[in-house]
């Protein structure tokens, strides 16, 4: 079992930057990686970036893609979310994941945590 904390959302003016962290505790090793995916009101939760954790692959949704970064502690086995020139469009809860599995960065993870919000006004 793998615990996943987020912190980092909040609320921001449009072209402003936030970062996200999430903190993974408990049955931790052998991750394959980690990534974020966001659910807007409404909508389906989609992805947004992902990273693994041995290595530099990542995978970005075209909607961030040159405005996010994912990044990775594998020290402290945290993943972050650098996001910047943020738009209204970005408003959503964030969810930090994590898979023990071999897979395609966009693919369905196993492990989630409890979201933050992320509210970008105009």
């Amino acid at each position: 079992q793998v615990q996943l904390v987020e912190s980092g959302g909040g609320l921001v003016q449009a072209g402003g930057s936030l970062r996200l962290s999430c903190a993974a505790s408990g049955r931790t090793f052998n991750i394959y990686a980690m990534g974020w995916f966001r659910q807007a009101p409404g909508k389906e939760r989609e992805f947004v970036a992902a990273i693994r954790w041995s290595g530099s692959s990542t995978d970005y949704a075209d909607s961030v893609k040159g405005r996010f970064t994912i990044s990775r502690d594998n020290a402290k086995i945290t993943v972050y979310l650098q996001m910047n020139s943020l738009k209204p469009e970005d408003t959503a809860v964030y969810y930090c994941a994590a898979t023990r599995s071999p897979r395609p960065l966009r693919a369905q993870y196993d492990y989630w945590g409890q979201g933050t919000q992320v509210t970008v006004s105009s």
